[in-house]
C-alpha cells in the first residue's frame, strides 16, 4: 500500500481552536484589563478561552480520526497465483515474486513485470498523463533506461487495466513502487471543506459582521449614558463573543464524523465527507440491475431450439461427440458449442474438478455446455481462437472466429436476438440447414418477447462456416455471410432479497428509482414490474436505440418520464446520469463494475458494491456498500438527512440563544435600564450553554418521519428566510423573559446587582430550556406522544444546570461573576420567567404545525 497522507497533529487543532476571531476579542479584551489592573478579568478571559480550546480540541481530536480513516478504510486488493490457486488478498500482503492474475476492472496492487499477456491494456494516465491506453505485451526491451510510458513490458501500481488479460511478477510493492515515490513527495494534506461547511463558515462571518455592529452601538449608546469607557469596551467585547457561535464549526464536524461512524455500523463506508450531505438530498437512485438489484448470478433455465421450449432443469441431453459436421447436424449441441466457443471465461482444471473464471453470463453458458458433457478445453483446442469481436454500441453481439480442421472458418455469434435474427437467412432443422422463412423468423422473435416477459436474459446464438485466409478475416465480412440460426438461450439472474421493498420505501421517501440493464425491452419490462419502479403510475420504458441524435432538452424530457433504460451501453450510462441530472435532478448512482464507473463518476453520488465491485467502481464511488447490502441504502439516506436536520436544529438553537443575549443588553440600554448583564456573566453564558446543548441537539436521533419527507433543496440555504423569522421570535421571547425578571429586580431592588443577578439567572435557565424546543421543528411539549429520549442532551442540560448552581452557591465564582443573593419569591420569578418562553414557543410552534 501506498503511504498515506498525514492527518492534523495534535498541536494543529489544538492552534486552531485559538487562531479565531472570538478569541482575538477577547485577547484583546484581557490584555486591557492587565493594563488597567484588572488582573482578576483578564484570568477569567484567559480562563474561559482555555475551557473553550480544550472542549474543541478534544471534539475536533476525535472528528479529526474518524475523518481521516476515509481512505485508510478502502483497502486496494490484487488477484495473486500462489500454490496453483488465485486468490484476492490485500494489496499490503502483497510481496516481491509474487505472481498478479490481470483482469479488466482492476487497478494494479503493485509495480509487476508482465510474462503472459492476452490483449492487454492498461490506463498509466495517473502516473504518465497519457490518456490513450497502453498495449502491453511480455518480452526484453531493447534500450535501457526507457522512459514510464514507454515501459510496454511493466506495469504499475495504481493504474488501471482497462481490457484483455495477463500474469505479471511482482517486482516492487508500496512505497518502493513507481507511484510510492510519487506520493512520498505529496506533503499534509487538508480534508477539503464540505458545502454545509462552507455555509456555516459564511454564516459565521456574516454574524461577525452583524454583532460587531451591533455591539458598537451597545458601546455608544451606554458610554454617551455616562457608563466609563472601559466598562463598555469590555461589555461590547464580551457581547460580540457571546453573539457568535464559536462552537458551529465543532458541532458541525463532530456531527458528520458520528454519523460516518454509525453507517460503518451499518457497513455503508463514506469515502468523501460531502456525500454524508449529498445523501440527504438524493432525488433520482439510478439501479444499475446486474450485481445490484439482481445477485449477478446467472444461470440458465430454458432454451428454444429447433422450434422447441426446453426447461433446462428438467431435460436431459445427449453427450456431445464427433467432429464438428456432427455436431452441427444436432440443434442443441450446435448451440452448446457455440456458445462455449464465442465466450471468454477461463476454464481452470484442479485437484476439486474445474473453476469457471468470468463474467456470470458467459460462466452460465459454460456450465451448461459442461453440464452436457462438452469438453470445454478441449473444444477451444479444437477450434483455436482466430478472432474476437465484442459487443459494442454499433453492434449488441459478440463474434468469435474459428480455425477448424477441414481449414474452413467457424463462425460463432451469440447477443441480441433481433439483430442475430436479421442477419440470418438459414436455420438448422433435424440435422439440416434449410431456409428461414418471414413466418419463421417472427415465430422466433414472439418467443423471445415471451422469454423476456418472464423476465429471462435471453441470447440469441448462430454460426456459419466460411471460406476465408486466417490473416485477412475481416468482422464485417464474416458477418455479410448468411448465418445459420440455432436458437435462444433464456437465463436467470435472482433479484435480491428486500429490493422490492427498498424501492417503495425510497417512493415513500419521495425518491425515485430507475433500473438500467442491457437486457431487451420486454425483460427489463417485466422486472420493473415485478420490482413495481413505477409506484402507482403507469411504468415507462425507454430503449436506448432512441438516443442517438437526440439534442440534450429531448434527453432531459425523457430521462424525467422513464422508470426502465433498457439495452443500455456504458456510454449510455452516463447520458441516462447527465440527462436526469441536466432536469434539475440530484442523482445517485450504483454499479458494481467497471462499464459503470464513469456513471458513478458523473453522479453527484456514486455507489459501488464492496465485495463484487471493481477496484475502479469502488475508487470512484463515494459510497461503498460493504457487504453488498443495498438495503442499507436507505440507513445511508435517512442518516444523511438526519445529520443535515441535525446541524440546522443546533444552529437554530445558538443563534437564537445568542441573540437573545443582544436583545436584552441592546434593550436596556437603549431603555436607560442599567446593565442588566456584566461581561463575564455574558462569557459564563456563553461557555455553559453553547457547545454542550449544542452538540447533544446535533446528536438527535432520526425522526419518524424522516423518511415520509420529500428530499431537501440541494440549494436551499442553511438559514432560510423563515428560519431567520422563527429565530427572531423566538430570540425576542426568551428577552422578553429575562426583561420580565429584571424589570421585577428593578422595582424590588433598584437597578444593581441583585436586579442583574435575577436576569443572569432568569436568561441562562431559558437559554438552556430552549434546547428542549429546537429538538424538533413540528413536535412540541403539548403533543400526546413525546419524543425518544436524548440522553446526550439530558447529560447536556443537567450538567449545565449544576454549572450554574455552582454559580449561585461557590463563593469564589459567585463573586467573581458578580451574583447577589436571590429569596424564594426572586427564585420562583426566575423560573416562571425562564420556563414561560418554552411555553409560548412551543404554542406558536403547534398552532403553526395544525395551520400547515
Amino acid at each position: 500500500m501506498l503511504p498515506e497522507a498525514v492527518s492534523r497533529s495534535g498541536l494543529a487543532i489544538l492552534i486552531d481552536q485559538v487562531k479565531t476571531v472570538p478569541v482575538g476579542m477577547l485577547t484583546v479584551a484581557a490584555g486591557i484589563s492587565v493594563l488597567t489592573g484588572g488582573v482578576a478579568d483578564a484570568v477569567a478571559i484567559i480562563g474561559v478561552v482555555g475551557i473553550n480550546a480544550v472542549i474543541g480540541y478534544v471534539t475536533d481530536s476525535q472528528s479529526e480520526k474518524t475523518i481521516h480513516s476515509l481512505k485508510s478504510l478502502v483497502r486496494p486488493n490484487g488477484l495473486v497465483r500462489r500454490d496453483k490457486e488465485t486468490k484476492k488478498i490485500n494489496a499490503a500482503e502483497i510481496v516481491p515474486g509474487d505472481l498478479l492474475v490481470l483482469r479488466p476492472g482492476q487497478y494494479m496492487a503493485a509495480d509487476a513485470r508482465l510474462v503472459e499477456t492476452k490483449r492487454l491494456s492498461i490506463d498509466e494516465s495517473a502516473l504518465t498523463g497519457e490518456s490513450v491506453p497502453a498495449e502491453k505485451k511480455p518480452g526484453v526491451l531493447s534500450e535501457e533506461n526507457v522512459p514510464l510510458s514507454d515501459r510496454s513490458n511493466m506495469c504499475y501500481m495504481g493504474t488501471l487495466i482497462t481490457g484483455g488479460q495477463g500474469l505479471a511478477v511482482v517486482v516492487a510493492t508500496a512505497r518502493f513502487t513507481e507511484m510510492g515515490k510519487i506520493q512520498a513527495l505529496v506533503g499534509e494534506a487538508e480534508t477539503p471543506q464540505t458545502p454545509m461547511q462552507r455555509q456555516l463558515d459564511q454564516v459565521g462571518t456574516q454574524l461577525v459582521v452583524a454583532s460587531s455592529a451591533l455591539c458598537g452601538i451597545v458601546f455608544a449608546v451606554g458610554f454617551f449614558r455616562g457608563y466609563g469607557f472601559l466598562l463598555m469596551f469590555k461589555m461590547a467585547i464580551s457581547l460580540a463573543v457571546a453573539a457568535i457561535p464559536e462552537g458551529l464549526p465543532t458541532v458541525a464536524t463532530t456531527t458528520l464524523a458520528l454519523g460516518i461512524r454509525e453507517m460503518r455500523r451499518h457497513k455503508v463506508l463514506i469515502r468523501r465527507l460531502d456525500a454524508v450531505e449529498t445523501l440527504g438530498s438524493v432525488q433520482v437512485v439510478c439501479l444499475d440491475k446486474t450485481g445490484t438489484i439482481t445477485l449477478n448470478r446467472m444461470s440458465v433455465v430454458e432454451l428454444y431450439v429447433g422450434g422447441k421450449l426446453i426447461k433446462v432443469s428438467k431435460a436431459t441431453f445427449p453427450l456431445i461427440s464427433g467432429g464438428v459436421d456432427s455436431v452441427f447436424r444436432q440443434e442443441t449441441a450446435g448451440l452448446m458449442v457455440c456458445s462455449a466457443l464465442c465466450n471468454e471465461s477461463e476454464v481452470i482444471q484442479n485437484c476439486e474438478g474445474y473453476v469457471v473464471n468470468g463474467s456470470p453470463t458467459e460462466n452460465a453458458l459454460v456450465y451448461m455446455a459442461m453440464g452436457c458433457g462438452l469438453d470445454v478445453l478441449n473444444l477451444k483446442e479444437d477450434f483455436p481462437l482466430v478472432k474476437i469481436v465484442h459487443r459494442s454500441e454499433r453492434r449488441n453481439m459478440m463474434v468469435s472466429v474459428h480455425k477448424t480442421a477441414r481449414g474452413k472458418m467457424l463462425v460463432a455469434v451469440k447477443g441480441s436476438p433481433s439483430e442475430i435474427l436479421a442477419l440470418c437467412a438459414r436455420q438448422m432443422r433435424q440435422g439440416e440447414t434449410v431456409p428461414f422463412t418471414d413466418e419463421q423468423h417472427l415465430v422466433a422473435q414472439t418467443e423471445n418477447e415471451r422469454m423476456a416477459g418472464r423476465a429471462l436474459r435471453v441470447l440469441g446464438v448462430a454460426y456459419a462456416l466460411v471460406d476465408c485466409d486466417e490473416n485477412r478475416v475481416d468482422d464485417e465480412e464474416v458477418l455479410a455471410k448468411d448465418l445459420v440460426w440455432l436458437g435462444l438461450v433464456g437465463m436467470t439472474d435472482p433479484i435480491r432479497e428486500g429490493v422490492k421493498e427498498l424501492t417503495a420505501q425510497f417512493h415513500k421517501a419521495g425518491i425515485k428509482t430507475v433500473m438500467i440493464t442491457g437486457d431487451q425491452g420486454p425483460t427489463a419490462y417485466a422486472i420493473g414490474r415485478e420490482l413495481n419502479l413505477s409506484g402507482e403510475g403507469q411504468l415507462q420504458i425507454l430503449d436506448s436505440t432512441r438516443f442517438a441524435g437526440l439534442d440534450p432538452e429531448a434527453m432531459r424530457a425523457l430521462c424525467q418520464q422513464a422508470h426502465v433504460f433498457s439495452r443500455v451501453s456504458p456510454g449510455h450510462k452516463l447520458q441516462i446520469v447527465q440527462g436526469l441530472q441536466g432536469a434539475s435532478n440530484v442523482v445517485a448512482m450504483t454499479g458494481d463494475g467497471i462499464n459503470d464507473s464513469p456513471a458513478l463518476k458523473a453522479a453527484n453520488i456514486g455507489i459501488a458494491m464492496g465485495e463484487t465491485g471493481t477496484d475502479v467502481a469502488r475508487e470512484v464511488a463515494g459510497v461503498i456498500l460493504e457487504d453488498d447490502n443495498i438495503e442499507t441504502m436507505i440507513v445511508a439516506v435517512s442518516q444523511g438527512r438526519t445529520i443535515y436536520t441535525n446541524v440546522r436544529k443546533a444552529l437554530h438553537f445558538l443563534l437564537a440563544t445568542n441573540l437573545s443575549e443582544i436583545m436584552v443588553t441592546f434593550a436596556a440600554n437603549i431603555g436607560g435600564m442599567g446593565q442588566p448583564l456584566t461581561s463575564m456573566q455574558l462569557l459564563w453564558i456563553n461557555l455553559i450553554t453553547d457547545i454542550f446543548p449544542g452538540l447533544a441537539l446535533s446528536l438527535e436521533a432520526p425522526e419518524e418521519d424522516v423518511l415520509d419527507r420529500p428530499p431537501r433543496d440541494p440549494h436551499e440555504p442553511i438559514v432560510r428566510a423563515s428560519d431567520l423569522k422563527k429565530i427572531t421570535r423566538e430570540a425576542g421571547v426568551i428577552s422578553l423573559g429575562a426583561m420580565g425578571s429584571y424589570g421585577y429586580g428593578i422595582a424590588r431592588y433598584g437597578t444593581g446587582l441583585r436586579a442583574g443577578s435575577i436576569a443572569f439567572l432568569s436568561l441562562t435557565l431559558g437559554q438552556l430550556i430552549h434546547a428542549v424546543s429546537c429538538r424538533s421543528e413540528h413536535h412540541t411539549i403539548f403533543d400526546p406522544e413525546p419524543l425518544p429520549s436524548n440522553k446526550y442532551l439530558n447529560v447536556a442540560l443537567g450538567g449545565s444546570f449544576a454549572l450554574q448552581a455552582l454559580a449561585l452557591f461557590v463563593p469564589g465564582l459567585r463573586s467573581l461573576l458578580g451574583i447577589g443573593s436571590i429569596g424564594i419569591m426572586d427564585s420562583l420569578v426566575v423560573g416562571g420567567t425562564a420556563v414561560l418562553p418554552l411555553v409560548v414557543n412551543e404554542m406558536t410552534k403547534k398552532v403553526q404545525s395544525e395551520n400547515r
